[in-house]
């Protein structure tokens, strides 16, 4: 089979397509043919070398989701057969034309979606439903916030979020993305290159956070969030420590205030938790959020399709940072 593989750590021309051996299924697995595979921002981290795959997983083929056919079933396998359709979570080697998945993280391909747009699916919905759901707990009724709102996660939380009852905030870096987060149900969004979000959204407070920037974002979310409220990180990109702004005196994290206020700071990494873990966070977004799905409650926002061989443009485009929703590689050579 032909696979985009990372032929060293560094920009996105390291990616190049080679030919690799089809995988072979074990009793628990199933094999796909690849239609679609989802571009994410850690598939750009292990192209740098920043974050290795977990072990059994493929260690040169980026790709954490797909969507398509599935070719051979192991021999345990029950719930599926040859030719169904489905979308999938991976450890890794998604960019390739076949991809192997244990059956239990596999979810059927959403009533009337392509396979492209359920490729764009499992990475962000198990990353939010995980985060904002579970760890974070947020009920009908309650204030959310997302920072990056029209990254693959901002499109899903906000959705998901306004879906099931809660009031949902989102930061972004343009007029333009704001725009799209309110499209897809967002009350209220803040273009934080002209506006301060705490300033505006500290009348307002949030009970759940979803933070992927870490850095100076931390102090400022602790302070906005209500009482008994929920700071979970899934990302760090401005950094895992509370650094200074040039120019401006250091803002440091008050733990009195998380004391008071009865604050939870949490946060999780998908790709290496286990098997059952994962098997049961699938059953859980089968029950409550793929009938939303099916019901034409979520709309998939895919920003541009590229073949695989072009991965690399792909990559090039996701740290532009340019894009609103998904970006997708189809199999198409």
């Amino acid at each position: 089979m032909k696979a985009v593989v990372i032929t060293k750590p560094g920009r996105p021309e390291v990616l190049v397509v080679d030919e690799r051996s089809v995988p072979v299924v074990q009793d628990d697995e199933v094999l796909i043919r690849v239609y679609a595979a989802g571009v994410n921002r850690p598939d750009v981290f292990q192209r740098k070398g920043n974050y290795p795959p977990p072990p059994g997983a493929p260690q040169d083929i980026p790709g954490l989701e797909v969507a398509g056919i599935i070719e051979t079933c192991g021999a345990s396998v029950e719930n599926w057969k040859p030719g169904d359709a489905v979308c999938a979570l991976l450890a890794g080697g998604g960019y390739a034309e076949y991809a192997v998945v244990h059956a239990h993280h596999c979810l059927p391909v959403p009533v009337h979606f392509s396979f492209a747009e359920a490729a764009s699916l499992p990475e962000t919905v198990f990353t939010v439903w995980h985060n904002v759901f579970q760890r974070g707990a947020l009920k009908n009724g309650e204030h959310f916030l997302v920072h990056g709102g029209s990254s693959g996660i901002g499109i899903t939380a906000i959705q998901l979020a306004k879906a099931l009852g809660a009031k949902v905030f989102a930061t972004a870096g343009s007029d333009d993305k704001c725009e799209a987060c309110i499209s897809l149900g967002a009350d209220l969004c803040v273009n934080y290159k002209n506006e301060n979000f705490e300033e505006v959204l500290k009348s307002q407070g949030a009970d759940v956070i979803l933070d992927m920037i870490g850095g100076d974002y931390i102090p400022k979310n602790i302070r906005l969030l209500r009482i008994d409220g929920r700071l979970v990180f899934i990302n760090t990109m401005k950094g895992n420590k509370v650094r200074q702004v040039e120019g401006q005196p250091l803002d440091e994290v008050d733990f009195g205030l998380i004391m008071k206020n009865r604050l939870t700071i949490t946060g999780s990494t998908l790709r290496n938790r286990d098997v059952g873990f994962k098997a049961a966070l699938t059953r859980e977004i089968l029950e409550n959020v793929w009938p939303l799905m099916n019901e034409g409650k979520f709309k998939p926002v895919i920003f541009r399709e590229f073949p695989l061989p072009e991965a690399a443009k792909a990559h090039e485009l996701m740290e532009s940072s340019d894009h609103i929703g998904k970006i997708i590689l189809t199999n198409a050579w």
